[in-house]
């Protein structure tokens, strides 16, 4: 009896950062929710995750920037 060699799963991905709070704060072109821009947000999807963790990088920043200016949705990512 031969046995077929078992595949690993893949690696898990990076997870979005999204809060479904997706409107754009105007002054800084950043998402309320989330904090990241449009084109950030638009090359997510077919992102690797080395780039995705270099949009993650920005986004605390952001975020505290958005909260300083009475922005409070922008908050941490739901799990």
């Amino acid at each position: 009896m031969s046995t077929l060699p078992l595949t690993p799963p893949p690696p898990p991905r990076v997870a979005s950062p999204c809060t479904n709070v997706c409107r754009i704060h105007q002054p800084t072109g950043w998402c309320e929710g989330c904090a990241r821009t449009v084109p950030e947000i638009t090359v997510w999807s077919k992102a690797d995750d080395a780039t995705r963790l270099e949009i993650l990088a920005r986004l605390p920043e952001r975020r505290l920037a958005l909260v300083e200016q009475g922005i409070f949705t922008a908050a941490e990512p739901s799990v």
